[in-house]
C-alpha cells in the first residue's frame, strides 16, 4: 500500500496574505459580525483544502484534498496508461478540466497522468510522481495485443 500527501502551500500562501488584510480590518474596524463569517470561511477553506492526499491499495488509485473533498477513486482494470507529467501554470492547482482531462492538483509541476479505457484522462499532482508512477504500473495488468 502507498500513500503520500502533497501540502497545498500556495493555498496557505494566498489566504495567509488574504487573512493579513482580514487582521488590518478586524484591527482598525473592530469584530464585526461579516468580517467573523469571512475569517471563518478562510479558515474552513484552509482545513478542506490543505493537501492532496494519493493513495494506492490493492483494488485501485483513490486521491482526495484535505479531509475528503472532491475524492476520485480509478480501478486497475480501468487504466490504460500511467506517464509521469509536467504540469503548466495553465494547469493551476485545485480541480478543473483543462484539454488534457481532469486535473488534480495541490502544488508545483510535477504529476502523474493516468489514460483511461473509456477515454477520460486524470492528471494527479505529486511531488513523488516517478514513485507513484512506478507503483501503479506494477498493479496495471498487461495489455493484450
Amino acid at each position: 500500500m502507498y500513500q503520500h500527501k502533497q501540502y497545498a502551500w500556495a493555498i496557505f500562501a494566498i489566504l495567509l496574505w488574504i487573512g493579513a488584510f482580514v487582521g488590518m480590518a478586524f484591527y482598525l474596524m473592530g469584530g464585526d459580525v461579516p468580517l467573523l463569517v469571512f475569517a471563518a470561511i478562510l479558515i474552513l477553506c484552509g482545513f478542506l483544502f490543505h493537501g492532496l492526499t494519493v493513495k494506492v491499495d490493492e483494488q485501485g488509485v483513490e486521491w482526495f484534498f484535505g479531509p475528503g473533498i472532491a475524492k476520485k477513486r480509478v480501478h486497475f482494470n480501468d487504466i490504460k496508461s500511467v506517464a509521469v507529467v509536467s504540469n503548466s501554470f495553465r494547469h493551476g492547482i485545485g480541480m478543473r478540466i483543462t484539454h488534457d482531462g481532469w486535473v488534480y492538483s495541490a502544488n508545483g509541476f510535477a504529476a502523474v497522468a493516468l489514460e483511461m479505457h473509456d477515454g477520460t484522462f486524470y492528471r494527479v499532482g505529486s511531488n513523488d510522481a516517478d514513485n507513484l508512477a512506478a507503483i501503479i504500473n506494477e498493479h496495471i495488468p498487461a495489455q493484450e495485443s
